[in-house]
């Protein structure tokens, strides 16, 4: 996965791709669910890819609930933003809103 960048996922082929690229590794991976008309999602973005610049031993995926309904639909994704993370392909913890401090704190 590449580091310091948040990749985007707008098909499941991509989001498949990335999560297979997970499964094995030791690295964090953090699942950013948003949408374009998202006021708080795009209030955290910037805060999403300073992260990604700054913890290049986490990686971070969007995904946009409008392309992927079906995804966020399965993960029950409620709210905006979600951020879902992951290790070794096992969910281990969640965030629900735009929460700075708490995503920080989220490992």
């Amino acid at each position: 996965m590449a580091e310091g960048v948040v990749i985007w996922c707008h098909n499941t082929d991509q989001l498949n791709e990335q999560l297979a690229k997970h499964v094995n590794s030791q690295k964090l991976l953090v699942m950013d669910f948003s949408a374009s008309w998202c006021g708080p999602c795009r209030a955290i973005a910037p805060i999403v890819a300073e992260f990604a610049k700054k913890f290049t031993n986490v990686s971070f995926i969007k995904i946009d609930v409008d392309e992927l309904k079906v995804v966020a639909q399965e993960l029950r994704v409620e709210a905006l933003p979600t951020f879902m993370f992951l290790k070794k392909g096992r969910f281990v913890d969640k965030v629900v809103g735009a929460k700075k401090d708490e995503l920080h704190e989220t490992k």
